[in-house]
């Protein structure tokens, strides 16, 4: 799953947008991707396209590919709400599973092997459907993505020394010297960013601004097939405490427990997952480590879950208000608990499907 891009600036690879060649359905945690997204697959079975004026052979069938940054991660299942083993049995899923929990992974690794599946399911006959809500590996699908030069291990390094002495204030200020965009742009707390638009202007002598001014040009939502669910806020915050509650009584504790005795070090980006941070960094779970006879209150882990959960969604929302290629199928008319019937949300997604150029067309791989 690892790329090895070129050091030099005029020959890093960049990754074309995959907006007219694959399905895409997202929205914020805990609104209901994963199930609509294996009904769609199924229902679309029965739907025959048309090449060279004949009936296909058969139905191309949808094949799923995670859009998650943590499910890839094998052993992290409860915090992660990963498609149940049902789901993955009835329709074909990738990219969950395949990185070990103390391994790290970035945008580049995902998208070497999104891309490498798109041009695989294709050759099948199959189409691509990308399922899942981490904002920047979806604006990466849509858009393309400049990975830019490998990361400089030792100026991260002094950089972070410099912040810890002089503060993230004068880390902005250095971003604002080199490139006032990105600096526009990063939030003043994002210390990993900032840090990433320094490096990427001293390796390549362009702004990471001015390199990635082509990913920020969006096409009509007519154009592709980008389902975005739109949930009511009190809605998804039920649903988000729902599902809290059942990661702590389904052995989300006991889960990572066994990560943490099988791989004493996590990854930085399976260690903060959300879900999984907060009860790595609690008193709690230290002392449960430390005496399993003791019966912590695992109360106030849950509510910080519950907290950062729902912060997550609100990003998540923010991010899909921005992008202009999506479509939004609401999940609820009529008031906040008139929920639509999960056959009308199939049925508008097949709808829209059936006879547009990304289900009709073959496309050719490469």
């Amino acid at each position: 799953m690892t790329p090895k891009p070129s050091t030099s600036p005029a020959e890093i690879a960049c990754f074309p947008p995959l907006f007219n060649r694959a399905l895409v359905l997202t929205g914020p945690t805990a609104s209901g991707k994963t199930t609509l997204a294996v009904q769609v697959a199924i229902a679309m079975r029965d739907v025959p396209i048309a090449t060279t004026g004949h009936p296909s052979a058969r139905a191309p069938e949808i094949e799923i590919i995670s859009l998650d940054s943590i499910a890839v991660y094998r052993r992290m299942d409860i915090g992660t709400a990963k498609p149940s083993a049902d789901e993955q049995r009835s329709v074909v899923h990738h990219l969950i599973d395949v990185v070990e929990p103390d391994q790290e992974t970035s945008v580049a690794e995902y998208l070497t092997a999104a891309h490498n599946l798109v041009d695989q399911i294709h050759q099948r006959g199959n189409r691509p459907m990308f399922v899942g809500g981490t904002p920047m590996y979806l604006k990466a699908i849509l858009r393309g993505f400049d990975p830019g030069p490998p990361a400089d291990e030792a100026f991260r390094d002094a950089v972070m020394r410099d912040v810890q002495q002089y503060g993230t204030a004068a880390l902005h200020q250095r971003v604002q010297q080199v490139d006032p965009i990105s600096a526009a742009r990063i939030e003043p707390h994002d210390v990993r960013r900032m840090i990433r638009a320094l490096e990427f202007a001293r390796q390549t002598g362009t702004p990471i601004s001015h390199r990635q001014q082509q990913f920020d040009i969006e096409q009509s939502p007519e154009a592709g097939l980008v389902f975005a669910l739109q949930t009511p806020r009190s809605v998804l915050h039920r649903r988000i405490e729902s599902r809290v509650e059942r990661m702590f009584a389904g052995g989300l504790l006991d889960e990572i427990r066994a990560l943490t005795e099988d791989y004493p070090v996590l990854s930085k980006t399976a260690g903060t997952a959300v879900g999984y941070r907060e009860v790595l960094t609690s008193e709690e779970f230290q002392t449960w480590i430390a005496d399993p006879t003791v019966a912590p209150d695992w109360l106030p882990v849950a509510q910080q879950v519950l907290f950062h959960t729902r912060r997550l969604a609100r990003r998540q929302e923010t991010w899909f208000r921005s992008m202009g290629e999506l479509r939004f199928i609401t999940t609820h008319q009529g008031g906040d608990d008139t929920e639509r019937p999960s056959e009308e949300l199939v049925g508008e997604m097949v709808a829209a499907i059936r006879q547009h150029p990304v289900w009709v067309q073959q496309h050719a791989t490469g």
